[in-house]
C-alpha cells in the first residue's frame, strides 16, 4: 500500500510537470497572439497615416510646374525679373500648403528659384544634380526620395516633376515635405514605431538614440549606395546593438540600451511606393510577467489538487485516525487558501495596472484618429488644388490688366478711370484674401470645445471652400435654411469639414450629368435640427450602403480619395451627439441627413 501511494504520487507529479510545461507554452502563445493583433492595428494606422501624407502631396509639383511664370523662367533662366516673380510665387505657395521648401532646378543641376530665397539657408545657387529625384525628373519621370537636406540639415521627403516648355523638358521642380511632425506623433511609449530605408537605416522614430542606426550590418556596399546619393549628408551612421529571435511564429528582437537589454516583438510592413519599411516594436516585459503570474496560479491549483489527493489517500489508510487527519487536512487547506487569496490579490493589482496601460493605448489611438481627421481635410484641399489655382489665377490676371491699363490712363490724364481701376484691383485682392482666410481656417486643427453654432455662418464659410469645386463640376447648390436662423451644438470648424466632404461628394456625383442640381435644406423639429443634402447623381448602390461610412472605403478612382471623408464625417457627427444617415431619394440621387442637437443662437457669437 505504501509503495503504491508513493508510485501514485510520483505519477501525479509527472503529470503536473507536463501540464505546467505544456500550459506555459499555450498561455504564452495566447498572450503573444493578442499582442500581435494590437500591433497589427497600430501598424495599419501608422502605414495609412504615412501613405495618406505622401499621396496628398504627390500631384502638387506637376500642378505648380504648369504656372506660366515657372515655364517662362526655365526657358529664360538668366532673367532676374522672372526669377524674382518665381521666388515670390513659390514662397506664397509654400506658406499656403505648409510644406518645407519648393525650388526650381535647371538641367545642369543649378537651383535658380526657391521658396526660401530670402532665408539664411537659401537653396538658390546650390547644385543638386547628384540627387536621384533630380536625375529621374530630368528624364521626364515623377520621382520620390527621402533624404537629410545638405543645406537645411532637416529630414524631408522630396517630390519632383519635370518642367516642360513647348513640349521639351527645361527644368525640374522639387517639393519638400518636413517629416518631423509625423515623427512627433510616434511617441516614446512602451510600443515603438520606426521607419527604415531600403538599406535598413532608421530615419524616423520616437526614440532619438535610434535615429540613423541600421537594423542590418553596414556592409561596404550599403555604405557606398548611401553615400552616392548623399541621403544622410554628414550624419553618423551606426549599427543598432540587437539580437534576433523568435517565439513560435512571432519575430522577437533584443536591443541593448542604457538601462539594459529589452526584448520586443517586431511587426513590419513595407511601403513599396515610398521605399520604406514601417515597423512596430512592442515591449514583451509585461507580457512575460503575465505569463509567469498565470503559471503561478496553475501551480497553486495543482498543489491544492495534490494536497486533496494526499488527504484522500491518508483517509483510506488511517480510518481509525480519521478525525485527527481531517482536522490536519482542514488546517492545511485553509493555509493554502489564504496563500492563494494573497496571490489572487496580487494578480488583481497587476490586472488593474494592465487596464491602466490599455486605457493609455486607447488615448494614443484617439490621438492618431484626430491626426487622420486632419489628414482627410488636407487631402480634400489637395484634390481641390486645381480649381483653387483657377480661383486665384483669374483675379491675378484681371488685376494685372487693370494695372497695365492704369499706366496708360495716367499718361492720358484720365485720373478718374485710374482710380476706378485701383478700386477694382482692391476688390480682387479682397476676394483672394477671403478665399485664403477660409482655406486657412478649414485646414487648422480645431479644438474640442462645443458651443452654439449658427448654420448660416458655417454654410457661408463652407461655400467659400467648395465654391471652386461646384464651379468645376458646373453644379448648382440650392440652399433653404428656413425663415428662422437655426443653431446647433457643435464645433464650427469640424461641422464645416462635414459639409465640405458631403457637398464635394455631391459635386462628384452630379458631374457630367444632365441635372446637376444639389439641394441643401435645414429644419428644426423639437430639439433636433436636420440638414438634408440631396444630389441628382446615380445614388448609392445597395451593396455598399452599409459600408459607406467604413474607414478607407471608397468608390472613387486611384488618387481621388483616401476613403476617409465619410468615415471622419460620421465620427464627427457622432461626437456632437448627432447622427449621419444616407439613403436613395425616391426621385433619384443620394440623400445625406445630418441630425444635431438644437441650440439657442445669439447674433455675434464668436466662432471657434
Amino acid at each position: 500500500m505504501k509503495y503504491r501511494s508513493i508510485l501514485l504520487m510520483m505519477l501525479c507529479l509527472g503529470l503536473g510537470y507536463g501540464a505546467v510545461t505544456r500550459g506555459s507554452g499555450i498561455i504564452a502563445e495566447s498572450y503573444f497572439g493578442e499582442m500581435s493583433e494590437q500591433g497589427r492595428t497600430t501598424l495599419r494606422l501608422a502605414v495609412s497615416a504615412l501613405g495618406g501624407l505622401l499621396n496628398r502631396y504627390e500631384p502638387l509639383p506637376a500642378l505648380i510646374a504648369d504656372h506660366d511664370d515657372i515655364e517662362e523662367l526655365v526657358a529664360h533662366p538668366k532673367d532676374e525679373a522672372l526669377r524674382q516673380r518665381a521666388n515670390v510665387y513659390l514662397k506664397s505657395i509654400n506658406t499656403l500648403l505648409e510644406s518645407s521648401d519648393i525650388y526650381i532646378i535647371t538641367l545642369d543641376g543649378e537651383t535658380i528659384a526657391a521658396s526660401n530665397y530670402d532665408g539664411p539657408t537659401s537653396f538658390v545657387g546650390e547644385n543638386f544634380s547628384y540627387r536621384p529625384y533630380f536625375q529621374d525628373a530630368a528624364r521626364g519621370l515623377q520621382s520620390r526620395f527621402f533624404a537629410l537636406g545638405t543645406t537645411s540639415h532637416k529630414r524631408g521627403y522630396y517630390f519632383s516633376a519635370p518642367i516642360l516648355f513647348n513640349a521639351e523638358i527645361k527644368g525640374v521642380i522639387v517639393f519638400k515635405v518636413d517629416i518631423e511632425g509625423i515623427e512627433a506623433s510616434f511617441g516614446d511609449g512602451e510600443n515603438r514605431i520606426l521607419v527604415s530605408d531600403p538599406e535598413g537605416i532608421i530615419f524616423m522614430t520616437g526614440t532619438p538614440q535610434w535615429l540613423y542606426s541600421s537594423l542590418m550590418p553596414l556592409t561596404p556596399e550599403r555604405l557606398a549606395r548611401t553615400e552616392a546619393s548623399r541621403r544622410y549628408a554628414n550624419a553618423t551612421l551606426k549599427e543598432l546593438p540587437l539580437k534576433h529571435g523568435n517565439f513560435g511564429s512571432h519575430q522577437l528582437m533584443t536591443i541593448s540600451q542604457n538601462e539594459g537589454d529589452r526584448e520586443y516583438m517586431v511587426l513590419s510592413q513595407p511601403m513599396a511606393d515610398a521605399g520604406w519599411t514601417v515597423s512596430v516594436l512592442m515591449d514583451t516585459g509585461s507580457l512575460r510577467t503575465q505569463v509567469k503570474t498565470a503559471m503561478i496560479a496553475i501551480i497553486l491549483c495543482l498543489c491544492l489538487a495534490a494536497a486533496l489527493i494526499a488527504a484522500m489517500l491518508q483517509r483510506r489508510r488511517r480510518l481509525r485516525e480519521r478525525l485527527i487527519h481531517q482536522a490536519e487536512a482542514q488546517a492545511e487547506l485553509e493555509r493554502r487558501v489564504e496563500e492563494r487569496t494573497a496571490d489572487l490579490a496580487r494578480v488583481n493589482r497587476e490586472i488593474e495596472h494592465e487596464i491602466a496601460e490599455r486605457r493609455q493605448t486607447e488615448k494614443q489611438l484617439r490621438k492618431m484618429q484626430n491626426d487622420l481627421v486632419q489628414a482627410g481635410k488636407l487631402a480634400a484641399l489637395g484634390q481641390m488644388s486645381a480649381a483653387l489655382s483657377h480661383e486665384f489665377n483669374q483675379p491675378l490676371a484681371a488685376a494685372k490688366n487693370y494695372a497695365e491699363n492704369a499706366s496708360l490712363l495716367v499718361e492720358r490724364g484720365r485720373l478718374e478711370d485710374v482710380m476706378e481701376n485701383l478700386r477694382r484691383i482692391s476688390g480682387l485682392i479682397d476676394r483672394m484674401a477671403s478665399i485664403s482666410k477660409h482655406l486657412r481656417n478649414f485646414a487648422r486643427k480645431p479644438n474640442e470645445k462645443m458651443a452654439a453654432v449658427g448654420l448660416e455662418t458655417v454654410l457661408r464659410d463652407t461655400l467659400e471652400i467648395v465654391g471652386p469645386r461646384l464651379k468645376a463640376a458646373n453644379a448648382v447648390l440650392e440652399v433653404d435654411l428656413g425663415p428662422v436662423p437655426l443653431a446647433v451644438k457643435a464645433g464650427p470648424v469640424r461641422l464645416q469639414q462635414v459639409l465640405v466632404n458631403i457637398i464635394s461628394n455631391a459635386a462628384d456625383a452630379v458631374e457630367g450629368r444632365e441635372d446637376r442640381r444639389i439641394a441643401l435644406q435645414a429644419a428644426q423639429q423639437g430639439q433636433i435640427v436636420s440638414v438634408i443634402i440631396r444630389d441628382r447623381g446615380p445614388g448609392v448602390p445597395a451593396a455598399i450602403s452599409e459600408r459607406i461610412f467604413d474607414p478607407f472605403f471608397t468608390t472613387k478612382g486611384v488618387g481621388r480619395g483616401l476613403g476617409l471623408g465619410l468615415s471622419i464625417s460620421y465620427n464627427i457627427i457622432k461626437d456632437f451627439g448627432g447622427q449621419l444617415r444616407v439613403r436613395n431619394h425616391e426621385d433619384g440621387g443620394a440623400e445625406f441627413a445630418i441630425e444635431l442637437p438644437a441650440a439657442v443662437w445669439r447674433m455675434g457669437v464668436a466662432a471657434e
